[in-house]
């Protein structure tokens, strides 16, 4: 199953965080509890960020604030990106070892990937019977799973 952009940002957080109920209240209250200002830039950057969706790089994102505001730094990029995870909002991950960072929607929700080895495309997955294999694997070995990252790699339709 493929989740939308809207189921990605209804997130469940943590006690510490609930509270907070939107992604820009749970931001200005980290920023706040480690003495940072909050800026019209940094807000820019979150909300083009949730906007976009998917797996964006920092070049990425930094390309679509642009469009909005064309005085945004990288160096802003790169800072708020690394908050965003640090609050728990944004996930960094390394596909295909292209050596290149991207960042996508931080939530409770578990979903695998689907990588295009031509074109780069991800697919998000969800499958029940995957993640009840692998439960079962880790048992059959002693191991009592923390948490697992499945990435699959291959060509997708488009590029076949």
């Amino acid at each position: 199953m493929t989740r939308t952009n809207e189921e990605k940002t209804r997130i469940s957080l943590p006690d510490s965080r609930r509270r907070a109920t939107t992604p820009e209240e749970i931001l200005n209250r980290y920023i706040a509890k480690h003495g940072l200002k909050s800026t019209r830039q940094r807000s820019l950057i979150l909300e083009t960020f949730y906007r976009a969706g998917g797996h964006l790089s920092a070049e990425e994102l930094l390309e679509l604030v642009r469009q909005q505001d064309p005085r945004v730094s990288q160096a802003t990029v790169y800072r708020t990106l690394r908050l965003l995870t640090e609050c728990g909002l944004a996930e960094a991950r390394n596909f295909g070892g292209d050596g290149q960072t991207r960042y996508e929607i931080a939530t409770d929700d578990h979903h695998d990937h689907l990588i295009c080895t031509q074109c780069g495309t991800i697919v998000e997955f969800e499958d029940e019977e995957i993640e009840a294999l692998q439960e079962r694997v880790a048992r059959a070995h002693g191991f009592e799973m923390t948490h697992h990252k499945m990435e699959l790699y291959g060509i997708c339709p488009a590029c076949k």
